[in-house]
């Protein structure tokens, strides 16, 4: 093997922390798991017996890149429900990440800006490094609000795009309505792409759910089906925005992907006509109770969406408090893995009560030292 054989580009890419955690995991003997963003709750019946259909009535061949017809359709009506007037195309994706990828590959040459927030998804910076780009990373601690001003003084002019979640991986935060449409105002002014991850849209638990599509049929959206109904292994996301730059991600798609897998394509007919109330319900009670049992012990902004808790890891090193929890088999993700700094650490409270419980306990008892 010879060295020349790497690409440049993976000198710029890092290996996942949570996968790190995932992996040590396996290692463990019943591991009081509260690291990994995977849903708890078993994949809704109906779901599941629409995929089993579609396999076993034929649909395990190639799609049209674009996605399943039918699919589409029942997209398109629900985002034109959500977004009346606006002019959108959609693109069924290999999973939310793999939108990401083609919004990427699409938008980014070599040298072009992204703006990021951090903390961030651990994808971002790594997806802008394979495009060839340049991660400009605003801080946004200690509140993890996005400031419109720093991000108009981190405008350049190779800035291309600007990304963002809400509600937001690994914080839990959700960025208000105002914020979102300045954002949007800032973005339009400047001709950037702001791109907008909307995989824990479900999951936002106070007040109704904000996007920045309200404000620009030019943003782009990606979003997914993973998160919502507990079938992260299914690999299936959509994005939706300006018809040339969708188009685009398709041709993308048609050399990388080729198209998201059909059987789980048709049962996504299924999870759009699914209720996910009441597992909605069941973990902004979650929510609740671990940022009302821990309030006392750690410092913390309340979770607002998605299903984590970013927190102040005491004495300020998340790495040595990762090992002080690992000594008692609970797992937790070191914040290093989202953020330039290395001072909290990220809880998912996707856990069954028990889970919860003992993981609750074991926090507990690691605060009172």
């Amino acid at each position: 093997m010879h060295d020349h054989w790497i690409a440049e580009r993976m000198s710029r890419i890092e290996t996942s922390g949570i996968r790190r955690v995932f992996d040590l995991g396996k290692k463990l003997t019943n591991p009081i798991n509260l690291s990994i963003g995977q849903p708890h709750f078993p994949v809704p019946d109906v779901v599941q017996q629409a995929a089993i259909s579609a396999i076993q009535h034929g649909g395990n061949g190639y799609s049209v890149t674009q996605g399943v017809a039918s699919l589409l359709q029942k997209l398109k009506l629900q985002t034109q429900t959500r977004l009346p007037g606006q002019k959108r195309e959609l693109l069924v994706t290999s999973g939310t990440s793999g939108a990401l990828v083609l919004a990427m590959i699409s938008s980014v040459n070599p040298g072009d800006e992204v703006i990021i927030f951090d903390p961030y998804f651990v994808a971002y910076p790594n997806l802008i490094a394979i495009a060839g780009g340049v991660p400009v990373i605003i801080d946004t601690y200690p509140d993890f609000q996005i400031d419109v001003e720093k991000v108009r003084a981190a405008i350049t002019p190779r800035t291309k795009m600007i990304i963002f979640s809400s509600p937001a991986n690994p914080t839990g935060i959700t960025t208000p309505r105002e914020t979102l449409q300045a954002l949007v105002e800032l973005a339009k002014e400047h001709q950037i792409l702001l791109v907008s991850d909307e995989i824990y849209r479900a999951f936002w638990y106070d007040g109704p759910f904000c996007s920045a599509s309200e404000f620009d049929e030019n943003v782009l959206v990606v979003d997914g089906f993973g998160k919502t109904y507990a079938v992260t292994g299914w690999r299936l996301g959509f994005a939706h925005g300006p018809a040339k730059l969708i188009d685009k991600m398709a041709t993308a798609q048609q050399f990388t992907f080729v198209c998201a897998p059909q059987p789980f394509q048709l049962a996504a007919e299924a999870m759009l006509d699914y209720d996910v109330t009441s597992i909605v319900d069941d973990y902004r009670k979650k929510r609740v109770r671990i940022c009302d049992e821990l309030a006392d012990c750690y410092k913390f902004n309340r979770s607002q969406g998605a299903f984590y808790l970013f927190a102040e890891a005491p004495g300020g090193d998340a790495n040595r408090f990762f090992e002080a929890a690992l000594e008692k088999n609970l797992l937790i993700i070191p914040g290093g893995a989202f953020s330039k700094r290395n001072t909290h650490f990220r809880v998912s409270f996707a856990a069954d009560d028990e889970t919860l419980s003992r993981g609750i306990a074991v926090l507990k008892e690691l605060a009172a030292g």
